[in-house]
């Protein structure tokens, strides 16, 4: 229920970032994303009054929260369960508002992505979910964010869990999948059913045709590795300017470029159409996918808020233009450029996501062509081989957090321990007998069964609440009248078992006591030893 009231909220918010930013457009294009429409001279300074804009924005919300996006959202996933600052979301929909209207090559899905996850966290912290739901909401709300951005439920599914999770849990997989579906179904009613790419004609792949795939996808493999690197070494040299500078250098060469080349500015859809139009000549369209690769990593390496997956999927089929230019020359009887270029956004956004499950689903969906699916396998697998085992080409996000020092990996024991509520493995049958005698406890704890826990409250003087201690009885010799006493230390409710392994590892032994509002109103206890016996039996009780 959560997750699809979850999913609806975080898909009307991504519908009303759609509508905010294509009404920016109409302010002054005369049709969506028709740049063509400006003169030279708009085109060149358009993007130097979006970034003034953004800078504004950022001036008044402070500069600190200027980190938007996907990389930004996996690095909370890990360290916040997902939980985003305010600032950060106000930054990201002004921000990538203006970037998309101003003409920036940045995608709309990693601002769809921030949104969705943000919006979801803040109903759970609402809620006061356990961490591990808000979590899991969070990747409900991101889920339903992709479906609402580009009506593609199923790609919206596979890509939180490949990219975003980076796990298949059944008890994850349901809610994730119910908030795509509501998702989608909400930009099916507001915005429209169809697809972006529906416009492609049917493929004429043939099997003889797959030795030209091979080669296409040696080179896409390429492109991707080039990519990555020169994105990821802009931002890591960049990082020592000023945002001011950074914003306003992206600025000039997004104007620059545009100047000559009116069909790389914006989202992927302008250079697509472009590219795949039967008048293009091999300079111009190699000309444009040098323009769209420069803009694209400028644009995101320099700090302008934004995606990079739509930029990913235009370099991709511009690619794949550039490769039916050159078959054609070769075999004139021979027409593949609708068909290279849905395989060479396949290919790109495989290769340079590392996410193949993904690519394909989001590529057959955006199409709707179900006969892709072979031969995009056939590109997707050999980009993937020659990105990342030739040229050690990894996730564009994942080179992305470690060049900016986020943490976005845990131990595995963490990572197991963090899908765990507390509120799931305490014990709730405890008694507190701080009133008792010495005597009198040793024989309740003679009395007691095996799970009921005997607690001491010994009032603290120097502290605002009292300190509690488990009390526990030598086994060893039934007529010892000695007790043990083990200090528990508060957790919150909304805690999961990582946090009382983290406090309780060091001396291996004692436990957490569970409370919500109130630090003295005790909800239940863990011991180290029953977390130990969750680590190797992997049973909550």
């Amino acid at each position: 229920m959560l997750a699809t009231i979850g999913g609806a909220l975080s898909a009307l918010l991504i519908v009303g970032f759609t509508i905010t930013t294509d009404t920016l457009q109409q302010v002054y294009l005369s049709e969506k994303d028709n740049y063509n429409s400006l003169s030279k001279v708009s085109r060149f300074i358009m993007p130097i009054i979006g970034a003034i804009i953004i800078l504004l924005v950022s001036w008044v919300t402070g500069y600190k929260y200027l980190r938007t996006g996907i990389p930004f959202v996996l690095h909370r996933l890990k360290v916040a369960y997902g939980e985003i600052p305010l600032r950060n979301t106000i930054n990201q929909f002004i921000g990538s508002a203006v970037a998309l209207a101003s003409g920036f090559s940045v995608g709309r899905e990693g601002p769809a992505i921030h949104l969705g996850a943000a919006f979801s966290s803040y109903l759970g912290t609402l809620l006061k979910l356990p961490h591990n739901s808000i979590r899991t909401l969070c990747a409900c709300g991101i889920a339903a964010a992709i479906s609402a951005s580009f009506n593609t439920p199923l790609a919206a599914v596979i890509f939180v869990m490949e990219v975003i999770l980076r796990e298949y849990k059944v008890h994850i997989f349901i809610p994730i999948m119910m908030a795509s579906l509501v998702g989608s179904m909400i930009t099916s009613s507001t915005l429209g059913p169809a697809h972006e790419l529906e416009y492609f004609n049917n493929i004429a792949l043939e099997f003889a045709h797959y030795p030209v795939l091979i080669v296409f996808a040696i080179a896409i493999g390429v492109v991707a590795f080039v990519f990555n690197r020169y994105l990821v070494l802009i931002i890591k040299h960049s990082d020592k300017f000023h945002i001011v500078k950074r914003l306003l250098l992206a600025a000039l060469i997004t104007g620059a470029l545009s100047y000559i080349f009116p069909e790389a500015v914006g989202t992927n859809m302008n250079a697509i159409s472009f590219s795949i139009g039967e008048n293009s000549s091999l300079v111009l369209i190699t000309g444009l996918l040098v323009a769209k690769i420069v803009m694209t990593i400028s644009a995101l390496g320099l700090g302008i808020p934004g995606g990079a997956i739509g930029p990913i999927l235009g370099i991709g089929a511009i690619a794949g233009s550039c490769a039916a230019i050159l078959v054609q020359l070769y075999f004139p009887e021979v027409h593949l450029t609708n068909d290279l270029a849905l395989m060479g956004m396949a290919g790109m956004m495989a290769a340079a996501l590392n996410a193949p499950l993904a690519a394909l689903i989001t590529v057959v969906e955006l199409s709707n062509q179900l006969e892709i699916i072979v031969p995009a396998m056939v590109v997707i697998g050999t980009a993937c081989v020659i990105s990342g085992q030739f040229f050690g080409n990894r996730s564009l996000f994942v080179m992305q957090l470690e060049v900016q020092s986020l943490t976005y990996r845990k131990p595995p024991l963490e990572k197991s321990l963090q899908r765990i509520g507390v509120l799931g493995l305490m014990n709730e049958h405890f008694t507190i007998s701080h009133k008792l005698s010495e005597q009198e406890k040793v024989e309740h704890l003679k009395q007691a069964s095996e799970n009921s826990l005997l607690l001491d409250r010994i009032d603290n003087n120097n502290a605002d609440n009292s300190l509690y201690y488990w009390l526990q009885r030598d086994d060893s010799d039934p007529n010892s009248q000695a007790i043990t006493n083990h200090l528990l230390l508060p957790l919150h409710a909304q805690s999961t078992l990582v946090e009382a392994y983290l406090l309780l590892v060091k001396k291996r032994k004692g436990g957490v006591y569970i409370y919500d509002d109130n630090i003295d109103d005790i909800l239940g206890v863990i011991t180290f030893e029953q977390i130990r016996r969750f680590l190797i039996e992997g049973k909550i009780r």
